[in-house]
């Protein structure tokens, strides 16, 4: 069976991972005593919120158009993978994870992993957005592999 996504459908899965992020970022700031790491985690759910804005105003600006080129029942089914394989399937999943994490090694690793999860989708999104907003998605996947270098070396200093 066939999956399709349109266009909005992609933009609003990459609305759903930054909202994701941004709520995992924003608990583990509440919940970590330590002044530096609250501070990265601050950072770092600022700036899936700009992500999440971003995603929006696409979004709202390609509105429901469908995506003009055809791509194979196998390639789908791989990007169908990517969603369901996220680290985060919602908001209430991510501030359950904050909760649970014992100590701040384990909580960089999730975010390591959420980072590798983005860069990974927006890696394949950039090839499916309108030419005008690709810049913007490469500009975001950037910005995902800063912060996984920053989480990287946060967790080379624990």
């Amino acid at each position: 069976m066939a999956v399709f996504f349109s266009g909005s459908e992609l933009l609003e899965i990459a609305v759903g991972i930054e909202r994701n992020g941004m709520a995992f970022y924003q608990a583990l700031a509440d919940k970590t005593g330590n002044r530096d790491v609250k501070d990265i985690y601050n950072y770092l759910a600022g700036e899936e919120k700009k992500h999440l804005d971003i995603f929006q105003g696409m979004s709202d600006s390609l509105g429901q158009a469908k995506l003009t080129e055809t791509y194979t029942d196998e390639y789908m089914l791989y990007l169908k993978s990517l969603v369901d394989s996220t680290v985060f399937s919602c908001v209430t999943e991510a501030h359950q994870q904050a909760c649970q994490v014992f100590n701040e090694s384990e909580a960089l690793d999730i975010g390591i992993q959420a980072e590798k999860d983005s860069i990974l989708f927006y890696t394949e999104l950039q090839n499916l957005v309108k030419e005008r907003d690709r810049k913007v998605v490469l500009n975001i996947l950037d910005e995902e592999k800063k912060h996984l270098r920053q989480l990287s070396e946060l967790k080379a200093e624990l």
